[in-house]
């Protein structure tokens, strides 16, 4: 069998089960079991498969069949235009996500010769972390993780890119490890992808999500907002004044968390929308 037949009967497999975006998973799929980009893919359609190039691309096929994300199969996902390692420990990075990367390069100040300070709580594979790291050299990461494995893959991209030298890993709840390092009222941003899924949302996650990616990283609680009210009144003692929080958030959370804030007497408060007109991202300053 060659690459062209087998790309053929693995997008028609895939389609029958009405799983993911099927000729482009396929050709995913591919290029990660040959080592290849698809431009490689596309000049070698008539290539022969070994026996056992055909069974390891079947497995995958079979896995990606049964919802497993494609990005747990091949272990990277890319985001901000760069590749990241990721795991089941950790969320896959959304596309959606690179708003809140965007605007946060928008809001950091622009002082030559100063290091900057910013907290990625919630930091999972480091993707925001990271991205931030790379994208302005002057700046200094704090990134927090509940989980431990989670930091490990983390710590993983930062080298990778890098920027693992300022880049800090902790491990605990929200900010609380960062008590104690004498970083109240010096922090430029925070940023927080949390958990925001309403609990009872979670059954009716697709497949791919329900299934694989970590429930820790996904269940917000009762309306999706438990864990950025425990966040408001902390970050407030972390940020300096000028400082900005950015959180990204769910359809429909946007009017309740901004409601807060201003209880909280936060300015600046705004909602923006993602690529598809969801509201993604509130965030206001101190």
């Amino acid at each position: 069998m060659n690459i062209r037949e087998a790309l053929a009967r693995a997008g028609a497999f895939l389609t029958a089960s009405c799983t993911g975006l099927p000729a482009l998973d396929a050709e995913v799929l591919m290029m990660h079991l040959l080592g290849t980009d698809r431009t490689g893919l596309y000049l070698n359609f008539d290539q022969l498969l070994t026996d056992e190039q055909v069974e390891k691309y079947r497995n995958l096929i079979e896995r990606r069949s049964q919802g497993e994300p494609v990005a747990y199969l091949t272990g990277h996902k890319e985001f901000m235009g760069l590749d990241f390692t990721v795991s089941p420990a950790v969320l896959v990075p959304r596309p959606e996500t690179e708003l809140l990367v965007e605007k946060a390069l928008k809001l950091l100040p622009e002082q030559p010769g100063k290091t900057l300070i910013a907290v990625d709580v919630g930091t999972g594979s480091g993707a925001i972390a990271v991205s931030l790291a790379k994208l302005n050299a002057h700046l200094e990461v704090y990134a927090v993780d509940y989980s431990t494995e989670a930091l490990s893959v983390a710590r993983q991209n930062a080298v990778s890119h890098g920027v693992d030298g300022r880049i800090h890993y902790y491990h605990g709840d929200l900010l609380t490890p960062l008590i104690g390092l004498e970083l109240n009222g010096r922090v430029d941003l925070i940023a927080a992808n949390l958990p925001y899924i309403p609990s009872s949302d979670m059954p009716g996650l697709p497949v791919d999500v329900r299934l694989y990616e970590p429930h820790l990283a996904l269940d917000g609680g009762r309306d999706g907002l438990d864990l950025y009210r425990r966040l408001l009144p902390v970050a407030g003692e972390f940020l300096r004044t000028g400082g900005h929080l950015l959180m990204e958030i769910g359809p429909g959370q946007g009017d309740v968390l901004s409601r807060e804030l201003a209880g909280l007497g936060w300015g600046g408060i705004e909602v923006l929308p993602d690529y598809t007109g969801r509201e993604r991202l509130v965030v206001a300053m101190k």
